[in-house]
Parts: C-alpha cells; sequence; structure tokens
C-alpha cells in the first residue's frame, strides 16, 4: 500500500508567496481526495516548482529520493492533446521521455493553466468588480481548446 504521495506541479513563478498562495488554491481543489489520503494514514505534499522544466526536475529527483512514494508530475499541456498518453505528448512536445513510470505518474492540464480562469466569468467579475471587461473574455466554454499565447 502507498504510504506517501508526491505531487509536482508546474506553475507558482519563482517566488515563495505566489508558490505559496498556488499551493493554498492546489490543496483546496485536491481538498476531497487529501481528506481520504490523509484518513488512511497516507503522507500528502504538493510542491510548486516554477517552471516546467524544474516541474519535470524535481519530478525525475523525486523517483530516486523517494522510491516508495508515488510521485506525480502535473504540467500544463502547451498544446492540444490528439489521441496521445500524457507521456506520448510530452514526447512529441518538449522531447521528455518517461523516467520509467507508466501514464498514472503524469497528467496534464489545460494547454495554459490561466484558461480555466475563463470558465468561471462570474467569480472574474466579482473579483475585478467594475473595471472587468468581460467582453474581452473568449466565448469559448471548452477551456481545453484555449490556446496558449505567447
Amino acid at each position: 500500500m502507498v504510504k506517501e504521495i508526491r505531487i509536482y506541479i508546474e506553475g507558482g513563478g519563482e517566488g515563495k508567496n505566489t508558490k505559496a498562495l498556488l499551493r493554498q488554491g492546489f490543496s483546496s481543489f485536491f481538498k476531497e481526495i487529501v481528506q481520504v489520503v490523509q484518513s488512511n494514514k497516507i503522507k500528502w505534499t504538493i510542491t510548486l516548482c516554477g517552471s516546467r522544466n524544474n516541474a519535470f526536475r524535481d519530478f525525475k529527483n523525486a523517483l530516486a529520493a523517494h522510491p516508495d512514494a508515488f510521485v506525480i508530475l502535473l504540467v500544463d499541456s502547451e498544446a492540444p492533446v490528439v489521441k496521445q498518453s500524457p507521456w506520448e505528448h510530452l514526447k512529441w512536445r518538449d522531447n521528455w521521455d518517461s523516467p520509467g513510470v507508466d501514464d498514472t505518474h503524469c497528467y496534464l492540464m489545460v494547454q495554459a493553466m490561466e484558461a480555466w480562469f475563463m470558465a468561471d466569468i462570474d467569480t472574474l467579475k466579482r473579483f475585478y468588480g467594475q473595471g472587468f471587461k468581460e467582453k474581452a473574455i473568449p466565448k469559448n466554454i471548452n477551456v481545453e481548446t484555449i490556446e496558449r499565447i505567447g
């Protein structure tokens, strides 16, 4: 039985505060899973890594440093995923090879995580208030297909 789960996530920039805030958001997002994990006395760790390359590096290092843990990589897809497994997509997109683990250790977010904001226009309106320009937001409700800009 797994005694520890470690998730390495792209994002959070390079600042401690921004990583802490994003870690808090992911902890809330995974709240129900965390409750089940912790009720089974399984250790749970979320690590925000900044860049995607740092996330992949930290993930590989964790596989070596924590061989008894279930280690997971979570990165933006950065491009449409067309009938590929996560590792196949990352090989095509970034020339990353799986470090000897299967697809249960690798998960892809939308092309650009920021696209998720567009899935909840009402929250954006509340957050930004009167200065929010709703018409500037694309009307695409399928956030998985919103392409990365820049």
